[in-house]
């Protein structure tokens, strides 16, 4: 085939949201709709180029880091032919032109390569078979089943309107003949528009056979002008999600009550429970249960761990066989070690908590090196922060620490050391043995400045 060029049309408005929003950045699974579109794109290995309008800079600049997409801009709304011919200056006469839509995010890969098949040096239209068609564009064909043109509701008959194929907008073509056709495009219709449909009826005219693909399902071509929409195709987005993980052996408690915003790779036998939350890029290994409730963001946990419910993982690495929760926080940079134990209100951050340690109640540990073996009580604090500068709080192997402690960083704590409970410890304490710090009497420093954040350059 050809080289493959995508244009989508991201222009629109949107109004219809009623938000500052551009319509094609409202989010589906946690990422603009316009991002599933151009995840497509990438996954036919097209050259993508974006026709962008009302909104265009934050659309651009949502994108910015994806320098390989090519940008055209439409400044006056003309219709959807005028929309395509700001990108063709950008693609050869040689090239496969696929023309997609911004707010139509749950279009398949696997369908648009049907589509393609069937170009040849012509036309390919995508098309759906549809209970209530009204409002849709009818796909007009002869007694020989050849397609004849497209006939909007406004202009259909009685008979025409009875047709239950209707057009998708979604189209293949020459790059060539699409050129041509688009030049050829009028405007002499109601709005004023030049519209992409009547690529068809000049298709036809020219002898070129315009063959047809059917999408599977309405809900794959369907497109989101309001929030009653965006919430339909959410739905449908999540289902076609929870479905995947079902497939790869995952056991979900209610698929209804799961929600998935990116990638998720998952091991066998893992189980999520009602309300769970998956986003970014997360991995799970086998036999992991997710309890009620949780959130899971861009973080990794290893076989045989349990999370119980409405726990809190962000940018978290959790090892084999843990215990994590129930409202359990791991904050980003958290390493948990395999078989360790963090329990309720356990708010981990930047911390690394090694083999079978375990924090099981109420402790903040921020900024820190915990050892294995290690035993945190309840109430126990890594005073990391100065008020200026973050410090860093060591506890070596098999330590103990008891409960209602404060670590002022930066501290270390000895291997085997136990800390006795109340303690408020400042300084470094020796391997071994028991460190105890009481204060006999209160003492106020007067003169004491509170240390200073150093200005930025």
């Amino acid at each position: 085939m050809n080289a493959l060029h995508c244009v989508v049309l991201a222009a629109g408005q949107g109004t219809r949201m009623k938000s500052a929003l551009p319509k094609v950045l409202q989010p589906i699974g946690g990422q603009p709709m316009l991002a599933h579109v151009i995840d497509t794109a990438r996954a036919l290995l097209a050259t993508t180029h974006v026709v962008y309008g009302h909104g265009g800079e934050q659309v651009q600049a949502f994108f910015a880091e994806q320098t390989q997409l090519h940008w055209a801009h439409q400044a006056e709304q003309k219709g959807t032919a005028h929309a395509v011919q700001q990108a063709m200056p950008q693609i050869p006469d040689d090239a496969t032109v696929l023309i997609l839509y911004g707010d139509v995010p749950l279009i398949r890969a696997a369908t648009l390569q049907s589509l393609l098949a069937q170009v040849g040096g012509g036309l390919a239209v995508l098309t759906v078979q549809l209970s209530n068609p009204t409002g849709y564009g009818r796909i007009v064909r002869n007694a020989g089943r050849q397609v004849q043109g497209i006939v909007e509701e406004k202009d259909a008959n009685a008979a025409q309107k009875a047709i239950t194929e209707v057009n998708t907008g979604v189209m293949a073509a020459s790059a060539q003949r699409l050129r041509a056709w688009l030049s050829r495009i009028g405007n002499a219709n109601a709005n004023g528009e030049f519209y992409l449909t009547d690529v068809v009826a000049l298709a036809v005219a020219d002898g070129v056979t315009v063959n047809t693909v059917s999408a599977s399902s309405a809900e794959e071509v369907e497109g989101a002008n309001d929030r009653i929409q965006l919430a339909r195709l959410e739905r449908a987005y999540q289902r076609r999600e929870v479905e995947n993980l079902m497939h790869q052996g995952v056991r979900m408690a209610d698929p209804a009550r799961v929600d998935i915003r990116g990638r998720v790779m998952a091991g066998r036998d893992v189980f999520l429970d009602v309300g769970c939350i998956l986003e970014g890029e997360v991995t799970l290994g086998d036999n992991v249960h997710i309890g009620a409730y949780s959130m899971v963001r861009d973080s990794e946990i290893g076989a045989d761990t349990q999370i119980e419910a409405h726990s809190i993982l962000d940018r978290a690495r959790v090892g084999k066989a843990c215990q994590i929760g129930p409202f359990a926080r791991l904050r980003p940079q958290a390493q948990i070690g395999d078989e360790a134990h963090v329990g309720n209100f356990v708010e981990i951050k930047k911390t690394t908590l090694g083999a079978r340690s375990k924090a099981n109640h109420l402790a903040y540990l921020g900024d820190g090196e915990v050892g294995s073996d290690v035993n945190i009580g309840a109430g126990t604090i890594f005073c990391n922060y100065d008020g200026a500068n973050k410090h860093l709080t060591v506890i070596e192997d098999g330590a103990f620490i008891g409960s209602d402690s404060q670590l002022v960083a930066p501290v270390r704590v000895g291997r085997g050391a136990t800390v006795g409970a109340g303690s408020t410890i400042a300084k470094d304490v020796p391997a071994g043995g028991l460190t105890i710090c009481r204060a006999r009497e209160q003492k106020t420093f007067a003169n004491w400045q509170r240390p200073r954040k150093t200005p930025k350059a």
